[in-house]
């Protein structure tokens, strides 16, 4: 029986870590008969554990969403990362989950083994979050829900947007992915009335259902979304665009500069292209200052003279010293 309830568990982790197994697969992994495996199956279904299977030469088995939350089997390290993400969701950036996680974090931790409990608590104790005084709005879990689901069931959205000015629109969008930074989520999609792709800032949603009608998906802005959002948030979103080349290796820059605040583009192993926005040439000169890398700057006109001008009044404030 023993035995039989370990080859269970051994079968159980398997299925969760694979997309498909043939029975073969599965009778060699275990150590086992095809005939053994197809009983382990039907046990791990009458379990709850809904075990879809295929027949032919293309079949096999694969674990699929069931009706109920079945008990989950976790490694060590991924035990850790769950027991220190809810720790993180606690106090995270999306409004209304803390107190599931600190539910979920209380069931986590009474099971832990003794060994993967001593890492947790020293990652906590020795961990210092900068969460309260910088991080973003926070959002509702239902809205964050809400928002995926139908970026997953290609719905259209209807929904209140307040601008970055301040101003109040109404949406029809085709949402297509959610992308989030430590501080933000967005929504990117696809603005029905502007005929445009655009990026939503989702603690400024509103939504207002019933939704629309379901699309037929479009093909996305870009291939890596997330460098799309950076530079719309960082860069097209101010009237002043810049690119200035750092004179640090991209690894270095990318340790200051966060995804919010520019696009970087290595050039060799020694620099990068840093791409900015801001709303005035004398801002943005202050970033790049700020950031204490050498720089080079590379466009537009404008920002040369606003350099020189800049460098001279530095020199007259150095008076006669």
């Amino acid at each position: 029986m023993v035995e039989t309830s370990a080859r269970l568990l051994r079968l159980l982790s398997l299925l969760q870590a694979h997309r498909e197994w043939s029975g073969a697969e599965l009778a060699d992994r275990l150590g086992v008969t095809s005939r053994t495996v197809r009983r382990d199956i039907d046990r791990l279904r009458g379990l709850g554990y809904p075990v879809h299977s295929t027949t032919g030469t293309a079949g096999g088995y694969q674990l699929g969403a069931g009706a109920e939350l079945p008990p989950l089997l976790l490694d060590d390290e991924e035990a850790v990362a769950v027991a220190v993400g809810l720790r993180n969701a606690a106090s995270g950036s999306v409004q209304g989950i803390e107190e599931s996680s600190v539910r979920a974090l209380a069931k986590l931790e009474q099971v832990l083994p003794h060994r993967l409990s001593r890492r947790v608590s020293a990652l906590n104790a020795y961990t210092v979050p900068m969460t309260r005084a910088h991080r973003g709005p926070a959002v509702e879990a239902s809205t964050i829900t809400e928002l995926a689901h139908a970026c997953r069931d290609h719905q259209q959205l209807r929904f209140a947007y307040e601008s970055h000015e301040g101003a109040a629109t109404r949406r029809s969008v085709e949402p297509h992915r959610l992308v989030s930074t430590y501080r933000r989520w967005y929504l990117v999609g696809w603005d029905v009335d502007r005929a445009d792709w655009r990026t939503f800032r989702v603690d400024r949603i509103a939504l207002t259902p019933p939704h629309g009608p379901r699309f037929t998906p479009r093909t996305p802005p870009a291939e890596d979304l997330a460098a799309w959002v950076s530079e719309g948030v960082s860069v097209r979103a101010y009237a002043e665009h810049a690119t200035v080349l750092l004179r640090v290796p991209m690894e270095s820059a990318a340790e200051v500069v966060s995804l919010s605040a520019g696009t970087l583009e290595a050039v060799d192993e020694h620099s990068c292209l840093l791409r900015i926005g801001a709303p005035t040439l004398d801002v943005l000169v202050a970033y790049v200052l700020m950031l204490g890398f050498d720089f080079e700057v590379r466009e537009p006109q404008a920002l040369f003279a606003q350099v020189e001008a800049l460098r001279d009044r530095l020199g007259r404030a150095m008076g006669g010293s």
